[in-house]
C-alpha cells in the first residue's frame, strides 16, 4: 500500500508543507523514522525528534512552529494524535482478512442463526439459545455459552470465554484470555468454613466496549454485572461482581475494582488502581497509577496515594515528607542548644 502525501492529507483534512508527491508505505515512530514512513508529533517531549527523524512526512499540529530546519514534509493538522490514530484504522483494515462462515471443526447449536456475513473459527463453541447479531467475528477455540446474546459487529479473539446468559452488545471487542461472567466472589463464612452464594445473575456490557486480554468481568450475585457504552478496559484487570462501570471510562493495567462499585461516566483510573468495594465514584474523576480508594469520591476530583486523597493535598503532603530530615535536624540542635544551658 503507498499513498502520496497530498492523498493522506486529504484523508486527515490537513495542510501540506514540503513535498507533497512524496510517497508514503508504512507508519513509523518520530525517533525510529525512515524515508517512506509517515510519523506524528503530539507530545512536546518527542519535538526534539522532528529535526532529525528519517520520516518523508511529520503530522503536526497546525500552530506548531518549528525552531530549526526541518526536511520532512509536514502535514498540519488539528490533532495529531487523533488524525494517526484514524490512519491507522484505515490500515488496519486494509491489513484484515474478509473472514466469513462457520470453519470445522467447530460446534454451533442447534438453532443459533448465523449472519451470512459472520465467522466462527475452528474449535469454537457456540452454545444454545445464543443470539448472533450481522457480522459477528468468533475466532478459534472461543467459548460463547448458553443464552448469551452478541451484537452486531462484536469480535470474540481465540480464547475468549463468555459465561451462559451474559449480554454483548454491538461493535465491542474482547481480546483473547478475557473471561465474562465468571462467578462473583461470593462466600459466607460459615463454623466450617465458607460456603459458596450462588452467582445467578450475568454481564451486561453495551455497544463499543473495548476488553483487554487476560480481563475479567464477574458475573453479578442477583442482577447485572454492567460495563457501560463506550468503555475501555486493559489488559489483566478484574471486575467484581455487581459492579457499575459508566460510559466511555478507561481502565489501564492491572486495575482492580471490588463487588458492588459503581465508577461514573468519562473516568479515567491508572493502573494498579485498587477501589474498595460498595463505594461509588462520580464522573470525570481521576485515579493516578497505584493509588487506593476505599470511599466515594465526588466528580470531578483528582485523587493520588494510597489512601488516595487530592492530589493537590497529596503533592503539599509529599513536599512536606521531603522536608522531614532538615526538620529532625534543626529539632536536634535546638535541643542541643537548650541542653548545653
Amino acid at each position: 500500500m503507498e499513498f502520496s502525501v497530498n492523498q493522506i492529507a486529504a484523508m486527515a483534512n490537513g495542510v501540506v508543507e514540503g513535498d507533497g508527491e512524496v510517497k508514503i508505505n508504512t507508519i513509523a515512530k518520530i525517533e525510529e523514522g525512515h524515508p517512506g514512513a509517515i510519523s506524528f508529533l503530539a507530545n512536546p517531549k518527542y519535538t526534539q525528534f522532528i529535526y532529525t527523524t528519517g520520516s518523508s512526512a511529520v503530522l503536526v499540529s497546525k500552530d506548531f512552529v518549528a525552531e530549526q530546519p526541518v526536511s520532512a514534509t509536514l502535514i498540519r493538522v488539528d490533532d495529531p494524535y487523533a488524525t494517526v490514530a484514524h490512519l491507522l484504522t484505515m490500515v488496519q483494515q486494509m491489513m484484515t482478512p474478509d473472514l466469513k462462515g462457520i470453519e470445522q471443526p467447530s460446534f454451533v447449536a442447534e438453532g443459533v442463526t448465523v449472519d451470512p456475513d459472520s465467522y466462527i473459527g475452528a474449535f469454537a463453541y457456540v452454545g444454545r439459545g445464543v443470539k448472533l447479531g450481522r457480522g459477528v467475528t468468533i475466532y478459534p477455540q472461543a467459548y460463547v455459552g448458553d443464552n448469551c446474546t452478541i451484537g452486531d459487529g462484536t469480535i470474540l479473539y481465540s480464547g475468549v470465554k463468555v459465561y451462559h446468559g451474559c449480554k454483548i452488545g454491538a461493535n465491542c471487542i474482547i481480546h483473547s484470555g478475557a473471561v465474562i461472567g465468571a462467578d462473583g466472589f461470593g462466600f459466607a463464612p460459615t463454623e466450617h468454613g465458607y460456603d459458596k452464594i450462588p452467582q445467578i445473575g450475568n454481564v451486561e456490557i453495551a455497544d463499543n466496549v473495548e476488553i483487554g486480554a487476560n480481563t475479567t468481568v464477574d458475573r453479578a450475585m442477583m442482577g447485572s454485572t454492567r460495563i457501560e457504552e463506550g468503555v475501555k478496559l486493559d489488559n489483566l484487570i478484574q471486575i467484581a461482581h455487581n459492579c457499575k462501570v459508566g460510559q466511555h471510562t478507561v481502565m489501564a493495567s492491572q486495575a482492580g475494582v471490588a463487588g458492588s462499585t459503581k465508577v461514573g461516566q468519562w473516568c479515567m483510573i491508572g493502573g494498579q488502581v485498587g477501589l474498595a468495594g460498595h463505594i461509588k465514584i462520580g464522573d470525570r474523576v481521576e485515579i493516578a497509577a497505584q493509588s487506593g480508594l476505599h470511599k466515594d469520591a465526588e466528580s470531578g476530583s483528582r485523587l493520588f496515594g494510597s489512601p488516595a486523597m487530592d492530589l493537590k493535598a497529596y503533592g503539599r503532603q509529599a513536599v512536606s515528607i521531603k522536608r522531614i530530615p532538615d526538620l529532625i535536624k534543626s529539632v536536634n540542635e535546638i535541643e542541643k542548644k537548650l541542653n548545653e544551658k
